[in-house]
């Protein structure tokens, strides 16, 4: 089939290499000027599919609420916000029960494991070398944090996750660099997780898609779906359609806009998130893989000669617009955990900070599948677990569009179940 791929982050580029491998003919339209250059540009990198799960949760809007004038907190709302931000966050109440969130962190989870069963294939099969590192550290300040994760280890047990509780003498083993002047309780080490830059795993694959014939146009805006035939699209500044058998729609927060006009309402949300990337300045004094401070909800990562820290979720506001108390949480926690490790900013050093939209949807779980429009295709909403659900929902796409079985239970991630 010819096929058309509207979006080149993560999601956008591992679904054209999946397809081109079933021996389709695509083409990828992307309104950047390069691949990986919004959502997927400067993540964590966390690939740890027993703490993938949806932002809503039973507790979490009073966790929000008590928060939401702290100077340091892991979510913040920019105030106003519009008419589609509220309505949003009025189904994301609606989807922090009990019953919900158990049903789509199941399906997050599934989706999870998969994903890094596949990233771990192509690999191997296609001998890719990005930044990586093994090991996962969720660092508890207080015997408070420690009795607040308490609830969701029975469910990391189900789902098979290798974890082990450990104090904070057996965390500075495992990470001996960790500022002995700052106390802690103790830790949750997840062996098996691991942290992989999701930017260079993009352009790797991206360059493999090529060779198997898959065209990139970049600069290149889709402009709208033809209503009555969807699989044709129409780029900005050009007179005529381009038709396709097929049309995928890994387009971010773009998608919402585009599926509008078809009579397609999906309730997609920017929660922007926020990074920090530094060189090291001392190894010795830097991670060996990756945390995550579960107070402040933000991750420290090693990928090679560099320290992320990243986390924040911002609701309201705008892309342009970075807010000064985000960032300074981000060196904040750097600075407890490892104050020695990075270089900061002068003359001659760059340290970047970053701000990235995150197209979430409010029950949490991505949405994959047929549109129940001709030819449109859907792979979309990810939210900030993109990196970690790639490259499982995109074979998984690949499959159903071929009429394959698949490897993994697609219930409710396809969109009925937003209706």
């Amino acid at each position: 089939m010819k096929i058309a791929v509207i979006g080149a982050g993560i999601i956008g580029i591992t679904t054209a290499y999946e397809l081109a491998a079933d021996g389709h003919e695509v083409t990828v339209f992307e309104r950047r000027g390069a691949a990986a250059e919004e959502a997927s540009f400067a993540n964590a990198g966390i690939v740890a599919p027993g703490y993938v799960a949806p932002w809503a949760a039973p507790g979490m809007p009073g966790k929000v609420l008590s928060q939401l004038f702290s100077r340091h907190t892991a979510v913040k709302l920019s105030l106003p916000l519009s008419g589609r931000e509220l309505a949003w966050m009025w189904k994301w109440l609606r989807a922090c029960k009990l019953e919900t969130y158990l049903a789509n962190r199941s399906r997050m989870q599934r989706l999870a494991f998969y994903s890094r069963e596949r990233l771990a294939q192509l690999s191997t099969k296609l001998q890719l070398e990005y930044e990586y590192g093994q090991g996962y550290l969720v660092l508890l300040r207080s015997k408070k944090d420690s009795l607040l994760i308490q609830s969701g280890l029975p469910l990391l047990q189900q789902a098979g996750v290798a974890f082990r509780q450990i104090d904070a003498e057996q965390a500075r083993q495992i990470e001996p660099a960790l500022n002995p002047d700052t106390a802690f309780f103790g830790a949750l080490h997840l062996p098996n997780d691991e942290v992989a830059n999701c930017r260079q795993f993009a352009l790797l694959l991206k360059n493999q898609a090529q060779r198997m014939g898959v065209t990139f146009e970049f600069n290149t805006t889709v402009a709208k779906l033809d209503s009555a035939q969807p699989a044709s699209i129409l780029i900005a500044g050009e007179d005529s359609q381009r038709s396709f058998d097929r049309v995928v729609l890994c387009a971010g927060l773009a998608c919402a806009e585009l599926l509008r006009p078809l009579g397609l309402k999906v309730p997609m949300a920017a929660v922007y998130g926020y990074s920090i990337s530094a060189p090291i300045r001392e190894p010795l004094n830097a991670p060996r893989s990756a945390l995550m401070d579960e107070r402040y909800r933000v991750a420290i990562s090693r990928l090679g000669n560099r320290v992320r820290v990243a986390g924040g979720a911002e609701i309201g506001g705008s892309l342009e617009r970075k807010r000064a108390a985000s960032i300074q949480t981000l060196y904040k926690v750097l600075h407890d955990w490892f104050p020695g490790a990075v270089q900061h900013a002068s003359s001659s050093i760059t340290v970047q900070e970053w701000k990235g939209a995150r197209p979430m949807l409010p029950d949490g779980p991505p949405v994959i599948g047929d549109s129940g429009r001709p030819g449109l295709w859907l792979n979309l909403g990810h939210g900030d677990s993109g990196w970690a659900l790639s490259c499982g929902s995109a074979r998984a796409l690949a499959d159903l569009m071929g009429g394959k079985a698949g490897d993994i239970d697609m219930h409710g991630l396809d969109i009925s179940r937003l209706e």
